[in-house]
């Protein structure tokens, strides 16, 4: 594919790394002569320097044709207006746009949905076919970290009918020190599977025999239903969260408070007095305060040490991170920290932080989803962009397709690769080898080599048989 990505920062530049890595087109446009030369030195990509909205740029770049465009810059405005012109003057097929705004999002006939709106000469709106707001997807992230205790990722495939949990398996659970066959006797009636190991940061392909040892992370599938009963099983099962405390009321830090307010006893500190102000008319049942989460005294005064999650969510990594270890220092039960900077992440992630969420690797996901060949509805970037989990949907029949009629066993999976679940009308088959693929079936795949990914996106490419 030819994709011209608009903006050269932490998103930008991991997104080129991945897409390069693909054998994909990349041309990157920035203002930043510094940051463009330092993408082209390490990887094989074409770069533009200029303002990513303006007809002659996007022009130089290629757009005219291009496959798709993607607008990360660091101006919302920018982003909508690239995508606007890219679309009227170059008909770029698909522009997909990030917009962190509140106020823009709030206002969702400010975009046409491509769905509904075929005709380019009738839309009303910016022409945005896939809006991408990285607090949204945030928020949801520590959401489902804090509705399960002890996880370290908790991703959703299915609409939620399914689950890919990432955990610590640490010894007093029961199948610590086991095989994993362990588990289908002492789980008859809960079906589940192990998709990969990481060992001292080394994957590991889970077979029947494979032992569990403490410290392993672990990732397995499972019906949404049946996630806490196999956690239970890695780790002693953590009480369920009850009291939350958020620091910095931003987008990210609203967003939380107003998420969580209606089932968790919720305190969000807030240094600025003004937005303090705004997030108190705003949040019905939120304790808003005001005040400083590096000052000791407060975080005592508040009882930080009956805490359960203490949630650092500020533009600030370094205060994030402070906050954080003085959150934990002084008794907080778990410390979720926002890190920008992907350096600090293997850093300080394990020690007294439990654990350090990327906003970066969760953002590079939903981009992925739109850019995988083949009908993918689902990517999730695992390990910092190590791994990637993805759901495909089989089309064809057994003559058109490299996957459709076949057992799970018969289906020649690239190295490295494994099939978790298959979700068959919304009923969720655990992946076992007497399985047979069926058309319309959701495949939810785990990948250990992101090397691979083309040949996991050629099993599920149609041949031209089924036309």
């Amino acid at each position: 594919m030819k994709i011209l990505i608009l903006g050269a920062g932490q998103v930008g530049g991991t997104l080129a790394e991945n897409l390069a890595n693909e054998a994909n087109d990349i041309t990157v446009i920035d203002s930043d002569s510094t940051r463009l030369r330092e993408l082209q030195d390490r990887l094989d990509i074409r770069t533009v320097q200029g303002k990513a909205s303006f007809p002659t740029v996007l022009r130089q770049a290629g757009a005219e044709d291009g496959d798709m465009i993607i607008a990360v810059t660091n101006s919302d405005e920018t982003n909508m207006v690239a995508c606007q012109v890219a679309k009227l003057l170059y008909k770029t097929p698909t522009t997909i746009c990030r917009v962190r705004a509140n106020a823009y999002l709030a206002k969702s006939e400010l975009f046409y949905q491509r769905e509904q709106k075929k005709d380019l000469d009738s839309l009303r709106g910016f022409p945005i076919d896939v809006l991408i707001s990285p607090e949204h997807l945030v928020t949801k992230h520590i959401t489902r970290l804090i509705e399960y205790p002890g996880a370290l990722q908790v991703l959703e495939f299915s609409k939620g009918l399914t689950r890919l949990v990432a955990i610590r398996a640490t010894e007093g659970g029961p199948l610590v020190g086991h095989e994993l066959s362990y588990l289908r006797t002492h789980m008859p009636k809960i079906d589940t599977r192990v998709a990969a190991i990481f060992r001292k940061n080394r994957a590991i392909m889970p077979q029947g025999d494979t032992v569990i040892e403490d410290g392993d992370e672990v990732f397995f599938i499972a019906a949404s239903d049946h996630i806490r009963s196999v956690m239970s099983e890695l780790q002693p099962l953590e009480k369920p969260y009850k009291r939350i405390f958020i620091c910095g009321g931003g987008n990210i830090g609203q967003r939380l408070a107003h998420t969580l307010e209606n089932r968790y006893q919720v305190k969000l500190l807030e240094r600025d007095r003004e937005r303090c102000v705004m997030l108190s008319e705003n949040l019905r049942k939120t304790v808003v305060l005001e005040g400083n989460a590096a000052n000791k005294d407060i975080l005592l005064e508040e009882n930080i040490e009956n805490t359960d999650v203490f949630c650092a969510v500020t533009n600030d990594d370094e205060a994030n991170i402070m906050a954080s270890l003085l959150a934990k220092r002084l008794g907080a039960r778990k410390v979720l920290t926002l890190i920008n900077n992907p350096d600090y992440v293997d850093l300080i992630q394990g020690g007294d932080i439990d654990v350090a969420i990327s906003p970066q690797q969760t953002t590079i996901g939903s981009l992925l989803t739109h850019v995988r060949r083949g009908d993918v509805v689902n990517v999730h970037s695992l390990r910092r962009g190590a791994a990637e989990a993805i759901e495909a949907i089989a089309h064809g029949d057994h003559r058109s397709s490299k996957v459709v009629g076949k057992r799970l066993d018969e289906i020649a999976l690239p190295e490295g690769t494994t099939i978790g679940a298959i979700v068959r009308h919304n009923e969720v088959l655990i992946a076992h080898d007497h399985l047979r693929v069926q058309p319309d079936d959701h495949v939810i795949l785990f990948l250990v080599d992101k090397t691979r990914i083309r040949d996991v996106e050629k099993l599920f490419q149609v041949g031209l048989t089924f036309f």
